[in-house]
């Protein structure tokens, strides 16, 4: 079984939509900055990957997440020609934090903030009609998660067509927290680097439009990508620490369903955060799972450049495999000068995004999240219909 995406939005601190995201990406502009929300001398880092969209510096407002949750998902379904009357269509949505800076700006400045609006639905209702929301609240790892029960809906005929959402934004007590993880402040994501100091928070919205391929009355719709297989699953094995094994079985899970060997794959989008804990899981995982494989895929991680925009990074990273093989382009791993030994045999775009030879036709989508939540998705490249 597969699904077909036919509608694609994205917002990040490097582009205002899809196209200019993945422009920037394959540019190698990195969104990182001076902490704009709040007051830097409360941390160590001073960085992080914002969507500047603030009235002025230092200061914030709430409801940001929602603001561009909602312009994803209308940007998706425009370009699926669905319009804005989502009445008919579930609309599943994948994050991390929801509106917790909101609720943060109440508490503490008294900036007015109702309790309703906690949940996304009421403006998906407000501006899409849609009665048919759900949030996914499954860490980092949560767009791929709403991305595989979106994909269930539709394989249990309960839908033709489902959105699905990712969306997330930094918050003072995230930013605190994860400013005393870390023996050093980050001053930007390194992924797979020996000088990598850990992960900083990204912002952003991204959503897609996925129905399934049978075909119907009408005018056949633009097929940006095949989604060819989801996998999930929770290990539990630690809070905050990947586990290696357990992203090996989910990835051979993806393969599995997706119908395909590790060898078909041409591009792998990693998660990538830049932390050592994960650096370590993943490229173990990715070895193991590749072991024999030549040429390896090409790979990338765009939280170089985005920062880890939390429960839309999974969703982030699908949207740019999909314009990866359109354009026949793999955006570089931004700031990967001096890569770890683990990754020796990786071929990871480095400095300047890589331009292969060959057509990219299949690309594996990573998304790890806290608690060993792991999903892995594996899309197909596709030539629009007429």
């Amino acid at each position: 079984m597969s699904w077909i995406v036919t509608g694609m939005g994205a917002v990040a601190s490097v582009g205002a939509d899809a196209e200019e995201m993945f422009s920037a990406l394959v540019a190698g502009r990195s969104g990182i900055d001076e902490l704009r929300g709040f007051d830097r001398s409360r941390f160590r880092a001073q960085v992080a990957y914002e969507i500047d969209d603030r009235p002025e510096l230092g200061s914030d407002e709430p409801l940001r997440a929602t603001r561009w949750l909602v312009q994803a998902v209308a940007a998706a379904a425009a370009d699926a020609g669905l319009g804005d009357d989502l009445s008919e269509v579930p609309v599943l949505v994948g994050t991390t934090l929801r509106e917790l800076r909101s609720v943060e700006l109440s508490w503490r400045d008294k900036i007015p903030f109702h309790v309703r609006d906690l949940h996304f639905g009421t403006a998906l209702r407000q501006h899409f009609r849609a009665a048919d929301t759900h949030t996914v609240v499954n860490a980092c790892s949560a767009s791929l998660y709403a991305l595989a029960l979106g994909a269930d809906l539709l394989d249990l005929g309960h839908a033709d067509t489902v959105v699905i959402a990712g969306v997330d934004t930094l918050t003072e007590s995230t930013y605190g927290l994860l400013d005393r993880c870390y023996p050093e402040a980050p001053d930007r994501v390194r992924p797979f680097d020996r000088n990598r100091r850990g992960m900083l928070q990204g912002e952003g919205a991204v959503a897609i439009v996925l129905r399934r391929e049978a075909a119907g009355p009408g005018p056949a719709p633009r097929i940006h990508a095949r989604v060819r297989g989801v996998a999930v699953n929770c290990d539990a094995y630690h809070p905050s620490a990947p586990e290696a094994k357990s992203i090996a079985a989910v990835t051979e899970e993806a393969h599995r369903r997706a119908g395909i060997t590790p060898g078909d794959i041409d591009l792998v989008l990693l998660h990538g955060t830049g932390t050592p804990l994960n650096d370590e899981a993943e490229s173990e995982a990715i070895s193991a799972v590749f072991a024999g494989v030549e040429p390896m895929p090409h790979m990338t991680a765009i939280k170089s450049m985005t920062g880890h925009t939390a429960g839309a990074s999974g969703l982030h990273s699908l949207v740019a495999a999909v314009l990866a093989m359109r354009r026949g382009v793999v955006p570089p791993v931004l700031g990967l000068t001096d890569p770890v030994e683990a990754v020796s045999g990786f071929r990871l775009a480095r400095g300047v995004a890589v331009r292969p030879a060959e057509p990219m036709r299949l690309a594996q989508i990573d998304s790890f999240g806290f608690g060993g939540l792991n999903a892995v998705a594996v899309i197909e490249s596709t030539e629009d219909r007429p």
